[in-house]
């Protein structure tokens, strides 16, 4: 019998060994009268042992060790109704315990659950874990990195190509005419020549200026002949 498979179950007294899961409950099989019966887990909840923790002056320990210190302590199981036996004899096997936090009551438990299972010879440790080895699955995984390390050299030379091209690229855009100035290269070589009209009003200007001049001169040669 594993100690993996071992479970307390909440309103059930003793231990049972969880012989399969369902969706609403578990099929047990009780270590003390080997009965097996379906507990509902929606009126009991389910407790593996190799789960448990107990309260201690340090860091917290797995119920194993406990079980592991009882064991080799020699010490005989003290009767599980007298409080201050099970202290005191929880003081010598395990003194790192925290006795503020620990009640009699799970003292009392520890005590009597260590008697079943070492009754049903059941090997107090706890299941070793072992590394999964998906090794087909994670190849295909190992393969697309590689390939992509490969893509990835390619990549940045494109990606330079495209950053050293761009200054060419610029500097032609610079030199294209766009069309707004296109458009007014058309417009200035279509529009007809205007500079003519301001020359024309000068004219006009310095022809009015010599008027008076020349109605001066023609007085004058007129005064002469009288």
């Amino acid at each position: 019998m594993e100690y993996a498979k071992i479970v307390a179950v909440t309103g059930l007294p003793g231990l049972f060994e969880l012989v399969s899961s369902k969706s609403d409950g578990a099929i047990v099989r009780s270590l003390d009268d080997k009965s097996t019966k379906f507990v509902s887990s929606r009126i009991h909840n389910f407790s593996h042992l190799e789960s448990i923790e107990i309260y201690t002056v340090r860091d917290n320990v797995n119920l194993v060790d406990i079980f592991t210190a009882m064991d080799k302590s020699g010490e005989k199981a003290p009767d599980e109704k007298d409080n201050a036996a099970v202290k005191k004899y929880f003081e010598k096997v395990y003194p790192d315990l925290d006795f503020d936090r620990v009640y009699s009551s799970d003292m009392k438990k520890m005590v009597k659950w260590f008697g079943v299972l070492k009754s049903n010879d059941v090997e107090i440790k706890l299941r070793e874990v072992t590394e999964e080895e998906p090794v087909a699955e994670e190849a295909p995984a190992v393969a697309e990195k590689a390939t992509s390390k490969e893509e990835k050299p390619k990549a940045a030379k494109a990606t330079k190509e495209a950053v050293e091209s761009e200054p060419a690229k610029k500097e032609a855009k610079a030199k294209a005419p766009t069309k707004k100035e296109e458009g007014a290269e058309e417009k200035k070589e279509t529009a007809p020549k205007k500079k003519a009209a301001p020359k024309a009003k000068k004219e006009d200007a310095d022809d009015a200026a010599e008027a008076p001049a020349k109605k001066k001169a023609a007085a004058s040669k007129k005064e002469t002949k009288k």
